[in-house]
């Protein structure tokens, strides 16, 4: 293979070891906010019905179940939108949403099971009775499958509430669709997840409610909280609830998988990191899609609800409610983290002296004509979820600065620089988008072979317009 040449106008770039000093870690500065975030949304209750070890031998049990959790909690976000009784409430185009955020919920629900999640999951065989209805389970369905004789029985789940929406005339069109979707998305799945769907395959179905514990689940709504003297009942508390359950839900499920993701990286299984980090990348963009719900509810009850919730740090500052999510930062501080394991995957050892090692042999797997075969099977494909994973980070926090000033003004979205501590005192998220890429020798590497292309077509047209 020829060596690329580099361009002369274009000096090598050092490795991924950073000139200036590195960006220092988000983190929350005030601590009795952060507090008041997760007592308000009860997170320590939350996360005591996904501690794992409750099913031995599911491998997948601690990314599934905050997953299905946060499925469960978008069914109650839709049944608080379609019993809204206000006029000026955004019902259609919320039940819309939500219909498009279950559909990509299960989405990444069954990339997980077919990501090895499925393995050991606790599930009940449709034939397992052979045939009989049982007295206690009046959900249950008797039915046969084509060319068998043995009839099969099918138990739904008795708790979650998509089968109540789908018994409900203002929701069965929605509770219709998502069935649909989870017949469609679970097709390369072990198992099925027993919510109404049709399962004309006759695959065995996850004990959904031994799982996803829903009477517990709902059971966490919001505290009432009426205004003192006037006793007035904000309907947005129950949403804004709701919604941060679920961020909060799949911010555990990102954490996980992160910790996945670093045991694939870790064991050069590169085909199966790359594909978790496709679904970490597809995980940020879900977090986007539950921010931008805000948009939805009515501004004089929301910014009502936040005086009343007082949604600041400390006075004089302008905190962003949702940088008081601990969960947030340490998934961001660990997807920043992933930049560490290029020299890893590469197979190299970055530079004491700050050369271009990590970039040229970032160079030559790009270049290489066996880059996908033996050992360097992917290595490009993680490599390029890396930098989408990026991407997706950056996209999240410019969005969210974006949200702020739409739902809340331009003031709060200005002066939102109180819950990190970040190099000289600058506003965190402009840190953000202001600070180095996370991975400058991939793109130098990039650069560069885009140049040596450039050269060599240069090379070979000049030939053909001489003769």
């Amino acid at each position: 293979m020829a060596t690329p040449k580099l361009s002369p106008v274009s000096p090598a770039r050092r490795d991924d070891t950073p000139r200036a000093q590195p960006p220092a870690a988000l983190r929350v500065q005030d601590a009795s906010a952060a507090e008041a975030y997760e007592q308000y949304l009860r997170l320590p209750e939350l996360s005591a019905l996904r501690e794992p070890g409750r099913f031995p031998g599911w491998a997948g049990e601690a990314l599934l179940t905050p997953a299905l959790q946060a499925l469960e909690l978008t069914f109650r976000l839709a049944s608080l939108a379609l019993s809204d009784p206000r006029g000026y409430a955004s019902r259609r185009e919320l039940a819309r949403r939500l219909e498009c955020l279950a559909a990509r919920e299960l989405e990444l629900a069954a990339a997980l099971c077919e990501g090895g999640g499925d393995r050991g999951a606790p599930l009940a065989e449709l034939s397992a009775s052979a045939g009989v209805l049982p007295r206690e389970r009046s959900a249950s369905e008797v039915w046969q499958l084509p060319g068998s004789a043995a009839a099969v029985v099918c138990r739904p789940s008795e708790a979650s509430l998509l089968p109540r929406l789908a018994a409900w005339d203002k929701s069965e069109t929605l509770a219709a669709r998502i069935t649909y979707a989870i017949e469609g998305q679970m097709q390369g799945c072990a198992f099925t997840l027993g919510l109404g769907e049709p399962n004309l395959a006759g695959k065995p179905v996850l004990e959904y409610d031994r799982v996803v514990r829903p009477h517990e689940l709902h059971a966490l709504k919001p505290k009432p909280a009426p205004e003192p003297g006037s006793g007035y009942r904000n309907r947005e508390n129950e949403t804004l609830f709701a919604m941060y359950q679920i961020l909060e839900s799949w911010l555990c499920a990102a954490s996980q998988l992160l910790a996945r993701l670093n045991e694939r990286i870790e064991a050069k299984s590169w085909a199966e990191a790359a594909s978790d980090c496709w679904i970490l990348e597809r995980v940020w963009k879900l977090l986007a899609d539950v921010e931008d719900l805000h948009l939805l509810m009515d501004p004089d009850d929301f910014l009502r609800l936040k005086s009343q919730l007082a949604i600041r740090a400390a006075p004089g500052s302008d905190a962003s409610f949702c940088f008081r999510s601990r969960a947030l930062l340490h998934i961001a501080n660990t997807t920043r983290d992933l930049k560490k394991r290029v020299p890893w995957v590469l197979g190299v050892e970055v530079d004491p002296n700050g050369g271009p090692r990590v970039q040229e042999a970032a160079m030559r797997l790009y270049h290489s004509r066996r880059r996908g075969e033996g050992e360097e099977a992917g290595k490009v494909e993680l490599l390029q979820a890396f930098q989408a994973v990026e991407a997706a980070v950056r996209r999240f926090f410019f969005a969210y600065r974006q949200l702020v000033a739409a739902v809340m003004g331009t003031a709060e979205a200005s002066g939102n620089r109180a819950l990190f501590v970040p190099a000289e005192g600058m506003d965190p998220l402009a840190q953000m988008f202001l600070e180095p890429h996370y991975y400058p020798s991939l793109d130098a590497a990039k650069t560069f072979l885009a140049d040596y292309w450039v050269q060599k077509m240069a090379g070979t047209s000049a030939p053909s317009r001489q003769s």
